[in-house]
């Protein structure tokens, strides 16, 4: 057991030594990070090892919390499930630390990055590998306070500061509903460990919860709740606001929360959850729906920007909402998937868009790039295999992934096509403004200044070596799911149909070859499209865009959600904070009470102490006073 207890313990010791002794170790913190996480690495491939021999392990270590009848542990789960999480972070977490030596090596914050990183990695793992939902709720806060340290990790640059507290701010709404689902476990199954959760969950069937006099299916309430957390997470509508910001954050940040970490903990919770979500079709068909309009959403408004780094951060949401899809249509096997192969394809196209930043002084806009191929021939072919992947042609890790999502959609009825539908749509949307980054940034000419093309240069080999090992994975990470269809077998499914069950198909093999080739069309016909707008006739989208101005400016401004939000919540609570509470509640109650009493008090004061003021008249006046109150209370008392 010690050798799984040590997958989150050494990340935990490297942030432990790194942030207390940072300025004695300083620009060696990497020597300190990098080998806990290979060790972290090394020890989930030996438990991916133990789980395919059979060993399953669901032990607590010591008991953390007991309450009467209530008892919360630290424990872990070491199952399918968890070895394939332990596998995607791990292994993402050393590439992107191996790549920030080379990123950060002039940053001043140096040993602080790299503890912040192997807290990260610490809480994700703990996240994962839990037994219990109190435990995961914990990594599940963690890893929110993480994000906020490295998103706002150049806390001087107020963009960076605003989106670290952004990122935070909105996953508390999330949260708050998680926190509510865990309340509601406990509250009706007396236990927060899995194994007795869901044992006995099917008893909840047909209970009902009163709520305000409405009565609300106990089952259904719960597994929305704890979609809520997902929601947050995993950057699903309309909490997906957050994650399109946290490009303020180092690249390596960038990377390691879009591809590894805090963003697939939510497909983790609902997978890991799957027997509860499979009781209620209501819940399944929410998550389903919200799956869906985030991953089209998102992939309208990647077809415009410009930002190299927001583009792939929209088709982050994008892609997370093809996982939360396949969860809501009952293929958790399939969202799976595509979180293992997409957490490689993501990685290298974020760290190839490190790399061309470094390339360009930190410039991000693609407009003003340009026949960088010939400079950066490396960053190319691996952004390339990345890009070929997420457009999902066929061969590469994206498209297999992908497809059985859309397969499986598929054979979900009625609904299950409409969203099979909109998953091909956001399919040819994916390839296309893939590939209009590759068009604009790698091919044609330079459209920077004449300074910045002096400058271009390929990265060094600490950041083109994990480059090369992400495009290993972005190509071959799929060939463990070949699709039936094509004569192969899904092991991968197989793998994971212990914990999240099999798919059940209907439609024929006929029908499958229909799926995949109008995907592959889809696919096709983006990138053609794409290679016809930027490169055959460039003057395309100027056109289109004059035409559909209305559309464009929407696209452009991501549907106004920023600004909707900031007029119904961001004005009116700093409303309420400067005028309720700072002028009103601060300044005349509280000042009032605390600057009021000392005020009476004093003025009381004042009055009294003209009774010792030395003044023989005063005190004269004072006597016949006195006598003549004594004599008229004297009088009254006799009359009566």
């Amino acid at each position: 057991m010690l050798n799984y207890v040590l997958i989150p313990l050494l990340p935990l010791a490297a942030f432990a030594v790194n942030i207390l002794f940072s300025n004695a170790i300083g620009r060696r913190a990497h020597l300190i990070a990098l080998p806990a996480v290979a060790g972290s690495f090394l020890l989930s491939v030996y438990a991916l090892i133990g789980v395919q021999a059979g060993t399953i392990i669901n032990q607590d270590i010591y008991s953390w919390i007991v309450s009467g009848s209530f008892k919360a542990s630290i424990g872990f789960l070491i199952d399918q499930l968890t070895v394939v999480m332990l596998i995607v972070v791990t292994s993402i977490s050393l590439l992107v630390h191996i790549y920030s030596v080379g990123y950060m090596h002039d940053d001043d914050g140096y040993a602080r990055f790299f503890s912040y990183l192997s807290l990260f990695t610490f809480s994700m793992l703990m996240l994962v590998m839990s037994n219990n939902l109190l435990q995961l709720y914990f990594g599940w806060e963690a890893v929110g306070l993480c994000s906020y340290l490295l998103i706002g990790f150049w806390y001087e640059k107020k963009s960076a500061a605003d989106a670290g507290k952004k990122a935070f701010i909105v996953n508390r709404f999330g949260d708050f509903g998680f926190a509510l689902g865990i309340l509601l476990i406990f509250v009706s199954l007396g236990s927060v460990h899995y194994a007795d959760i869901f044992s006995g969950v099917g008893a909840l069937q047909g209970r009902t919860i009163n709520i305000a006099g409405f009565n609300f299916d106990l089952i259904t309430l719960i597994a929305l709740l704890l979609f809520c957390g997902a929601v947050g997470k995993s950057a699903q509508m309309p909490l997906h606001v957050w994650l399109p910001d946290a490009m303020e954050g180092p690249t390596p940040v960038s990377a390691l929360i879009h591809a590894a970490t805090m963003v697939t903990a939510g497909v983790f919770m609902i997978a890991r959850f799957n027997p509860v979500f499979t009781l209620s079709d209501t819940a399944m068909a929410v998550v389903a729906i919200v799956g869906a309009s985030t991953s089209l959403f998102a992939a309208t408004i990647a077809l415009v920007q410009n930002d190299i780094k927001r583009i792939i951060a929209y088709s982050t949401v994008s892609q997370l909402g093809y996982m939360v899809l396949a969860c809501g249509v009952g293929a958790f096997g399939a969202g799976v998937f595509h979180l293992f192969t997409h957490a490689y394809f993501k990685a290298l196209l974020f760290l190839g868009a490190g790399s061309v930043m470094h390339a360009m002084a930190g410039n991000v806009d693609i407009q003003k790039m340009g026949g960088l191929k010939k400079y950066m021939p490396a960053t190319y072919w691996t952004f390339l295999l990345a890009s070929l992947s997420i457009a999902g042609v066929p061969g590469f890790a994206g498209f297999f992934s992908k497809d059985e999502i859309l397969w499986l959609a598929y054979n979900n009825g009625a609904l299950g096509k409409v969203l099979w539908a909109s998953g091909t749509l956001v399919a040819a949307l994916t390839a296309f403004y893939s590939f209009r980054i590759i068009f604009l940034a790698f091919h044609g000419k330079f459209r920077g200044t004449a300074e910045e093309e002096h400058h271009l240069h390929e990265s060094p080999k600490v950041i083109t070596i994990p480059l090369i090992l992400l495009a290993v994975g972005a190509v071959s990470a799929g060939w463990i799911g070949i699709p039936a269809a094509f004569g192969g077998a899904n092991h991968f499914a197989e793998f994971l149909a212990p914990v999240v069950g099999h798919s059940a198909v209907t439609a024929s093999h006929t029908e499958e070859m229909m799926v995949v080739a109008l995907s592959i069309a889809a696919a096709l016909g983006g990138i053609g499209m794409a290679y016809l707008f930027y490169s055959v006739k460039p003057c395309a989208p100027l056109i289109l865009a004059g035409m559909f101005r209305k559309v464009y400016r929407l696209l452009w401004n991501k549907y106004y959600i920023d600004e909707i939000y900031d007029a119904i919540l961001v004005r009116p609570s700093k409303w309420a904070a400067s005028y309720l509470l700072v002028r009103v509640t601060d300044g005349r109650i509280i000042e009032g009470i605390v600057n009021g009493v000392p005020s009476m008090i004093k003025a009381f004061g004042d009055r009294l102490r003209k009774l010792q003021s030395g003044n023989l008249q005063h005190y004269a006046f004072g006597m016949v006073a006195g006598l003549f109150v004594i004599l008229t209370v004297i009088f009254i008392a006799v009359s009566r």
